[in-house]
């Protein structure tokens, strides 16, 4: 895994600790898919660009399955995700 855990998981507990690892699980999984994606970009064999880009698909799916598990349990991140949705919806309508 590329990136760490950034924070300190010893004095968590509970919900609390779940978030993290999730949220920890979503980082390790978007750093791999930049991964898959820059190796896909730099080869020139069709083969292993095209396995690669797949491998990149998959990891998506599972920043989606932490995600909803993330916001099962997260009250406020489903709060803040629909307040950045409503945000981005007002900036890219006006013209």
């Amino acid at each position: 895994m590329l990136s760490k855990i950034p924070v300190m998981v010893d004095k968590l507990q509970g919900k609390e600790l779940d978030a993290e690892i999730l949220r920890a699980g979503i980082i390790a999984e978007l750093d791999a898919i930049n991964l898959y994606e820059q190796m896909a970009a730099m080869t020139g064999n069709g083969d292993l660009k095209r396995v690669l880009l797949d491998i990149a698909r998959e990891e998506k799916t599972h920043v989606a399955e932490f995600l909803e598990l993330l916001l099962k349990d997260d009250e406020e991140q489903v709060e803040e995700m629909e307040k950045g949705k409503e945000e981005i919806e007002e900036l890219t309508t006006k013209k």
